[in-house]
């Protein structure tokens, strides 16, 4: 973690209060550790300074550590696999998968250079080994394709064609998926084939948009149904190929 984060709630005065490891060492430690509470590390791509107390959007941040094991236990990795992550941030995602599935077979990609680099430093002092590439995480990195194994810690509207291509068949990918229903759905896709994959939702989550995602587009035109039942999220299936993507509800709750 930095040694600068932000309070994620306002106080009120409508700012998100920094805490800084130096100044209050116990107040930091404890709020890293609390388990259903995620930390900003980053506000408006950067433009704003970790000097004091803040506002503006949040963009990079460390999701609260429940979020993260249960996004990793649907993600289920096994020694060996070769893992694509979507998103840096701090480096603790991409550390944890490492310890599990072994040096050299983590690739994560970051957007933003800054934290790239931070991120890479502190994984490289930690002692662990796992590429961190500055690039755009939405083309993937079709050098190490195919992976076994790929999630992303920041929501899309639509699943990447190019990450579907970089799944080999059998393959598992989780991310949170934009929906009508008020929140995002974390979805647990399989490879079925060449470039495609089908799933289901499996939690609700907030993440913030993939960069090159966060324009809105009306859902009807991301395969969604106009008429979702929001209270039935978890009986809908998740289709994407490189055409795009289908949510479908299953006939009963029955089916799986």
């Amino acid at each position: 973690m930095p040694d600068r984060i932000w309070w994620p709630r306002p106080d009120a005065s409508g700012q998100y209060v920094l805490i800084d490891r130096v100044q209050t060492p116990k107040r930091w430690l404890k709020a890293v550790y609390l388990l259903r509470t995620p930390l900003i590390t980053q506000i408006d791509d950067g433009a704003v300074p970790p000097d004091g107390p803040a506002s503006g959007n949040f963009t990079s941040s460390i999701s609260c550590i429940t979020v993260v094991i249960e996004m990793l236990r649907h993600l289920a990795p096994a020694p060996g696999d070769k893992v694509l992550e979507i998103g840096t941030g701090t480096g603790y995602n991409t550390a944890l998968l490492a310890r599990r599935t072994g040096p050299g077979t983590v690739t994560s990609l970051e957007i933003d250079r800054t934290i790239a680099d931070q991120a890479r430093q502190r994984l490289h002092a930690m002692g662990v080994r796992a590429r961190v590439l500055t690039a755009d995480g939405e083309q993937g990195d079709p050098t190490g394709a195919p992976f076994d194994r790929i999630v992303c810690t920041a929501s899309v509207r639509r699943i990447p064609p190019a990450w579907l291509r970089q799944l080999r068949p059998g393959g598992v990918l989780v991310a949170p998926l934009d929906s009508p229903a008020g929140h995002d759905i974390t979805v647990r896709m399989t490879g079925t084939g060449p470039g495609a994959a089908a799933g289901r939702p499996v939690a609700t989550v907030e993440f913030m948009r993939l960069r090159g995602q966060r324009t809105a587009r009306p859902h009807t035109d991301l395969g969604w149904p106009a008429d979702i039942d929001a209270q039935r999220w978890r009986d809908y299936e998740v289709h994407a190929d490189q055409h795009g993507q289908r949510i479908l509800l299953r006939r009963n709750r029955s089916e799986s």
